[in-house]
């Protein structure tokens, strides 16, 4: 007997704040998890991310951005510690101005935390900002 296993989905490392932001304007809420090599919190977070990635795979865009590759994205989230995570997506209140109104909906930061936060923690962010749980079938 074979079994086939599919191939789980990680987080996407992102390699410029270009990135970050073309992925804001999709819509989807992006979580954003700063990280940096060498640092034990960080190690223990890498597992719960690449997770979450696999979870909400087509309702988010889950994120890893190396503190040391993307100095402008640090710069623009003020980051101070690793691991921080960030989560982008569109207000309520710019999604209800959307739908009378056409434009672009802004994208703002709805949450922030620094070390070690519990993954349903974060997938309650996920899916308070539209993100919904990927069913396996």
């Amino acid at each position: 007997m074979i079994f086939k296993r599919n191939k789980r989905i990680r987080a996407t490392r992102i390699e410029s704040l270009d990135e970050i932001e073309s992925l804001a304007a999709s819509g989807r809420p992006v979580l954003i998890d700063f990280w940096q090599t060498g640092c034990p919190p960080c190690q223990t977070m890498d597992g719960i991310v690449d997770e979450l990635a696999d979870e909400y795979q087509d309702t988010a865009h889950v994120t890893k951005v190396d503190v040391r590759r993307v100095p402008e994205a640090v710069q623009k989230f003020a980051i101070r510690s690793t691991p921080t995570f960030v989560l982008l997506a569109t207000s309520s209140r710019a999604k209800q101005k959307t739908k009378s109104e056409p434009g672009p909906a802004k994208v703002t930061q709805r949450w922030r935390a620094s070390g070690l936060v519990k993954k349903d923690a974060m997938a309650r962010l996920l899916e308070s900002n539209g993100a919904q749980r990927h069913v396996a079938g």
